[in-house]
């Protein structure tokens, strides 16, 4: 059952990033504190020094180095291009009334919500395993790709937390049809806390891991084959030849936020970072 989780490589290209196209609102619109993910601090709505005229990062190349980690484990899942190009039409925030600006970094943020739910929902229907939900799946998709496309002013009004709760609700269902053909024991550690734990070798296969704090947890040579890991944070969470295929709800951020080795095996869904080690 593990090898036949389903072929998760074709998510959509508008579910990723596209600065190209995009007026550097995540640079822009959302805050930032000194920390070990920052360099130093920034207000919502305030310009980040290193973005350029031309929309990108002046330091891209060398955000590590920089001291903006955070920046590196961040992504809209296309959030950015479609509130620029379709919600406003491809009006730079930099060149209309101080209003334009503000209503396009007040939307960003719930179409970035929006966009995630995509996401899994385009994961999630590719996952044999949950055929018994997938017609309601595919509803609740269009239903989110709609509500993506509504007006600055419906979007700014939207209750997104209502709505991820419906949505919540299927990739609960999801998660439990996927994980009950995972053989194991198939732990519970939803929201648990551990931080830091020591998880050499441990046996994971189809945990329900929704929401764990795994923040620099050491994971080495774990077995997370079928794991749910929704939420999941992974922050210099130690991978190093663990085993996660077919595990789902993995994001891209996530594994980028954590360190790995040539031996770690990740699902189809995403890409061996460049700071890892690189295959053997």
């Amino acid at each position: 059952m593990l090898d036949a989780m389903g072929d998760r490589t074709g998510e959509r290209a508008d579910l990723r990033g596209d600065c190209s196209r995009c007026f550097g609102l995540c640079c822009v619109a959302l805050p930032f504190a000194a920390s070990a993910d920052f360099a130093f601090d920034k207000d919502a709505g305030t310009p980040c020094p290193n973005l350029g005229d031309d929309h990108r990062c002046g330091i891209h190349a060398r955000l590590r180095q920089r001291g903006f980690t955070g920046c590196t484990v961040y992504d809209c899942f296309g959030a950015g291009q479609k509130v620029s190009q379709v919600t406003f039409g491809g009006r730079d925030w930099r060149t209309g009334p101080p209003e334009h600006a503000r209503r396009m970094f007040e939307v960003f943020p719930v179409v970035r919500q929006l966009q995630e739910l995509l996401a899994y929902l385009t994961e999630a229907l590719t996952l044999p395993a949950a055929a018994p939900v997938h017609d309601d799946l595919r509803r609740a998709r269009e239903r989110t790709e709609a509500l993506t496309l509504g007006s600055a002013e419906a979007l700014a009004g939207l209750d997104v937390g209502a709505h991820r709760q419906e949505v919540n609700v299927l990739l609960l269902r999801t998660s439990e049809l996927v994980r009950a053909g995972v053989p194991g024991r198939r732990a519970k550690r939803r929201g648990a806390d551990l931080i830091g734990a020591r998880l050499e070798g441990a046996d994971l296969r189809g945990a329900d891991l929704r929401g764990a704090y795994l923040i620099a947890a050491d994971l080495t040579g774990a077995d997370l084959r079928g794991a749910d890991l929704i939420g999941a944070d992974l922050r210099d969470t130690d991978l190093t030849d663990a085993d996660l295929t077919g595990a789902f709800f993995l994001t891209q951020p996530q594994v980028n936020a954590a360190r790995g080795s040539g031996g770690t095996r990740l699902p189809d869904s995403v890409v061996r970072p460049v700071h890892w080690a690189p295959r053997r």
